[in-house]
């Protein structure tokens, strides 16, 4: 499909899932590299990452965990630039090494308040692996080590990511029109 209609947005084809895929691929391949021996947690971002977080952890080869936090800050199309926990982690990090799963990267705001709640719980280092980053948009200095694309600031959904709940099931990635 080259547009669909989600809700009252018109949204085109942008990045194609095999384009995605192929990313994902070459992100795993480094993590397996760089963490082999380490026995990393990955903790997936809800909602929207759970997809990513799939794909890349089917990928990963060496000893891992996975778990998930669910944190929001968005509300319809825009930002609320307001960040709250809403599931928090069981898991004992301490001395572990973390790599966060997050979907989407814009203004950075919602990884540096994870970054800071688990380094309040003593991991041994925390690695940030991202679908997507709106380099124009980052409002913070954040050391995304495992980047899959970068894209303009433009709203999209699809492959996780969501317009008011719908669209996470869309296998590519879709920008909308305005």
């Amino acid at each position: 499909m080259k547009i669909v209609q989600v809700k009252d947005k018109k949204f085109t084809l942008s990045i194609p899932e095999s384009e995605i895929l192929k990313g994902v691929t070459e992100v795993a391949e480094r993590i397996n590299k760089d963490l082999a021996d380490k026995n990393p947690l990955f903790i997936g971002v809800l909602n929207g990452a759970f997809i990513f977080a799939a794909d890349l952890f089917k990928r990963i080869t060496i000893p891992c965990e996975i778990s998930f936090v669910k944190l929001a800050s968005y509300q319809g199309i825009t930002s609320t630039g307001r960040v709250k926990e809403v599931i928090g982690l069981n898991e004992d990090i301490t001395g572990r090494t973390v790599v966060i799963v997050e979907d989407i990267v814009d203004t950075g705001l919602t990884m540096e308040r994870l970054i800071d709640t688990l380094g309040t719980r003593n991991p041994k280092e925390i690695h940030i692996a991202a679908l997507l980053v709106k380099e124009q948009k980052l409002k913070v200095k954040l050391n995304i080590e495992y980047k899959v694309l970068s894209i303009p600031n433009d709203f999209i959904v699809g492959y996780g990511l969501d317009y008011d709940g719908l669209g996470r099931n869309l296998p590519d990635i879709y920008t909308v029109v305005e």
